[in-house]
């Protein structure tokens, strides 16, 4: 029997996977996500913050092992992504036994403490690594298409292994692997920098008036419960309070615009995001070859995976999709680096293939 805890621990979110494997079969599985933005906290919060994560996950139970990716090193609160990767480290070690962690690099290595720590940059925005893995063990070729809250990892497959163009997030965002476009919390005056109103084009404020996640809010793409992060004024997740902060990015307000022509506004750039996840989904179909849409599938995942990746999907004219939850559990969806960065980690204290229970 093996217990495995893998954490995804990002800029603005960690994300978390515990599983319990018996004879080859996972037989436990939990997961959840804690809100945890690194530019307002400390190190002495994240190293509680991951210890409380793991009692909800797995209560008492004694763990064999946490295996780790982070992205939490890009955050502007820290001088170098060396900086922050050591800072992560430490905040790791000082939750867990250090004898017992592995941190995932982007080649898809599981390194020791010590290894990461020599080499941070080969461990630092790892986490599609984790992610494409674990969808290769079920299929042979595809493009996973994973939508969070804050950027869009486009991850091609070819024959059961992770073949990306590039490994660091300036190589993956040329190769079109990367996309800096997400569920919850990109700046709308990122992803347009005009809107049709009323017939004319106006150009938009670039303040940080509105997020991605009024956009999807207002569409009902999501649910107030699903809108986890910060909203841009502070405020509530309320449709009238997306409302008024999507008028705000036409230096408008609720007395000047109408409830629909805001959801026209909200349409528009939602189409303009899908945009942008086709369009570097389309830059890696090309590097696949001249026949790669018609016979190599997308595999959604994320928050976004619906009304996001699918969608970009259909835009290229990909012929099949495939939704994460057809190849293990719904949940896993929600936090695929996590749940990959486990899987990993227990296959490989098990030495063998695992499967789901049924």
């Amino acid at each position: 029997m093996v217990t495995v805890l893998g954490y995804d621990v990002g800029g603005a979110n960690t994300k978390a996977a515990y599983m319990r494997t018996s004879s080859g079969v996972i037989t436990e599985f939990q997961t959840t996500s804690e809100y945890f933005p690194f530019w307002k906290r400390n190190a002495e919060q994240l190293s509680t913050m991951l210890t409380t994560v793991k009692h909800r996950l797995a209560g008492s139970t004694k763990i064999d092992c946490v295996a780790v990716t982070l992205t939490a090193e890009l955050s502007d609160v820290f001088r170098t992504k060396r900086d922050g990767v050591n800072f992560v480290l430490e905040c790791v070690c000082q939750g867990f036994d250090c004898t017992h962690i592995w941190i995932l690099d982007v080649d898809g290595n599981l390194r020791s403490i010590e290894d990461a720590k020599a080499e941070p940059l080969k461990v630092a925005s790892a986490n599609w690594a984790a992610t494409g893995w674990m969808v290769a063990q079920y299929i042979q070729n595809g493009v996973v298409v994973d939508v969070g809250s804050t950027s869009t990892s486009i991850i091609p497959i070819k024959n059961g292994k992770v073949a990306v163009t590039g490994k660091t997030d300036l190589e993956k965002l040329t190769a079109g692997e990367l996309v800096y476009t997400g569920s919850l919390r990109t700046n709308l005056a990122a992803t347009v920098q005009s809107i049709p109103v009323r017939g004319k084009l106006s150009r938009v404020s670039s303040e940080l008036f509105a997020l991605s996640g009024d956009v999807h809010l207002l569409l009902k793409h999501i649910k107030e419960e699903d809108y986890t992060s910060e909203t841009a004024d502070g405020k509530g997740k309320t449709r009238a309070e997306a409302i008024a902060r999507l008028a705000r990015l036409v230096c408008a307000d609720t007395e000047m615009l109408s409830e629909q022509e805001t959801s026209e506004i909200a349409q528009y750039i939602y189409d303009k995001q899908v945009e942008q996840i086709a369009d570097g989904l389309n830059q890696v179909y090309t590097n696949l070859g001249p026949q790669a849409k018609e016979t190599i599938p997308v595999v959604v995942t994320g928050l976004g995976k619906d009304f996001l990746s699918r969608k970009a999907a259909q835009k290229i004219g990909v012929t099949r999709i495939i939704d994460l939850g057809e190849l293990m559990p719904k949940a896993a969806a929600l936090v695929s680096p996590a749940v990959g960065v486990a899987l990993m980690a227990a296959t490989k204290l098990d030495m063998k293939a695992l499967r789901w229970t049924q």
